[in-house]
């Protein structure tokens, strides 16, 4: 029997699965951690101390469960992205790896990275205007703030190339990380933008450029007696963990789209031919030459949960029972979700969050329903962005958030779309391990190990009170945008 392992370094956890090549699932292991936030706007992880110890606690922990007679054919990695690690000659990270998006500390990078490069050149070049999920600027402001370690650094990465890299010791990433880059990579020809990377980049090279599924090297011998996985078993490259979750769960051909419910939403569609978006990521996809649009909120699950603290922490159970026993609309109840500013599509990390409509006779149950409803609000408007680029064929839903019956209903309401929900639902690793028997040659590149569980259908009794309460929706933060910059800016300063 021939086994595939795939590992995904989450935001709160590290997940490995053991599969055999039909992708039924042998066993699993989870280690769960936490980021550091030694700043505000700064969301930092130890790279070596949790995602390579990690990695290797759980590679131990799959091979000791690896059924007797059976050969490890492949591995394959993911992560949390993009993100920045700088390492030295060694592969030692000479400071934490910063995070993706919620890591906000590069805004004057951005600022000035704009203006030099321009902003339209960006947006056609890259393909992605610059904010807080590129990390260009933040390379850039490692480079400024913290020269020492600019110049120690012998290579950058993003958390699975980091990973390859102590598995194989080869400098690689692969495609799609490198079109978070932004503005480092040209998605349009699949290639580094070259001039502004080395403007950038400096003394830093370049990572030589591969596909997710790509065998980039063997695992070493020193990689070995670290993680217990057998010296000279091929390692695919890997990629960046929401996609990779997309692959898991079939989302390959144009058409294609992923809701991801968690702490966030993140949404993944595949397209067919570039197109640029200013309020949206153009990346590329998983499989070789492919294209892709990506968009995510900054706020979702942590807002139910919020909520559920600041109202006594009811049960989930109770929770949902309440916002179950509120018609549709909330009884004109509406709420801007930004309680964290708001990555797509507004891209503001002033925005705050908005309730309109309160009055006496709303309860707990009436927060928690128009909570829902207006993250599937901001769903509705990302998908109709979507759509200017390539019409749905079909909508694929994942995550926790699932649980929240009212949650997935509001949202297939809201948009008027279906959403196809997997049986498997163990998530990136998953995708992680296909990935990795398509890249030894064990599967063919088109093979598919979904397999769609149920089918969350629009209530057509909706349709027409969520289209009025849309169009009201959506006029709340442009209405609302100055009063509330300027209560950010008091804070900031109060917080001074």
């Amino acid at each position: 029997m021939d086994t595939l392992l795939g590992i995904d370094m989450g935001t709160g956890s590290t997940k490995g699965v053991l599969v055999d090549s039909s992708g039924t699932v042998l066993a699993t292991e989870t280690i769960s951690h936490g980021m550091d936030l030694p700043r505000p706007g700064w969301a930092e992880v130890d790279a070596e101390a949790v995602w390579w110890r990690e990695v290797c606690a759980i590679s131990t922990a799959l091979m000791a469960r690896q059924p007797a007679g059976a050969t490890l054919a492949g591995v394959c990695v993911s992560g949390v992205g993009p993100c920045l690690v700088l390492c030295d000659a060694d592969l030692r990270p000479l400071r934490p790896a910063i995070l993706y998006g919620i890591d906000t500390r590069a805004h004057a990078e951005i600022t000035s990275l704009t203006a030099e490069l321009g902003e339209s050149s960006i947006l056609e070049r890259a393909g992605t205007l610059l904010s807080s999920q590129a990390v260009g600027p933040k390379i850039e402001w490692v480079r400024n703030h913290e020269p020492q370690v600019f110049d120690a650094a012998a290579g950058w990465y993003g958390s699975n190339s980091y990973i390859a890299a102590k598995l194989t010791g080869e400098y690689v990433m692969d495609h799609h990380t490198a079109s978070q880059c932004d503005p480092l990579y040209a998605t349009r020809d699949f290639t580094w933008n070259k001039d502004w990377a080395e403007r950038i980049c400096g003394h830093l090279p370049l990572p030589s450029l591969v596909w997710p599924s790509d065998v980039v090297g063997q695992v070493s011998v020193e990689a070995a007696r670290e993680t217990g996985l057998p010296a000279g078993v091929p390692v695919a490259a890997g990629t960046v963990d929401a996609y990779s979750e997309a692959f898991s769960v079939g989302v390959r051909r144009p058409g294609d789209q992923m809701l991801m419910y968690g702490s966030t939403m993140f949404l993944v569609q595949v397209i067919d031919e570039y197109h640029s978006d200013p309020t949206l990521w153009t990346t590329t996809g998983v499989d070789p030459h492919t294209l892709a649009l990506a968009a995510g909120t900054s706020t979702a699950g942590t807002m139910i949960n919020w909520l559920q603290s600041l109202t006594g922490k009811p049960s989930f159970e109770e929770l949902t029972a309440e916002a179950l026993a509120v018609p549709a609309g909330s009884e004109g109840l509406l709420m801007l979700p930004y309680l964290a500013g708001e990555r797509t599509p507004v891209f503001d990390p002033n925005a705050r969050g908005v309730l309109a409509g309160l009055t006496l006779r709303h309860g707990r149950g009436h927060l928690f329903r128009a909570a829902y409803e207006g993250i599937a609000f901001g769903i509705r408007q990302i998908l109709e962005r979507f759509d200017d680029a390539h019409e749905a064929s079909r909508t694929v839903a994942v995550g926790g958030g699932l649980k929240s019956p009212v949650w997935a209903q509001a949202i297939s309401d809201v948009t008027g779309r279906s959403q196809l929900v997997p049986e498997q639902a163990i998530g990136a690793s998953y995708g992680d391990a296909l990935l990795a028997g398509i890249g030894v040659g064990l599967l063919p590149a088109d093979t598919d190990w979904a397999t769609i569980e149920r089918e969350i259908t629009p209530d057509p009794r909706n349709r027409e009170r969520y289209e009025e309460l849309f169009a009201t929706w959506a006029q709340l933060y442009p209405a609302t945008r100055e009063q509330v910059h300027r209560l950010a800016a008091a804070d900031s300063y109060s917080a001074g």
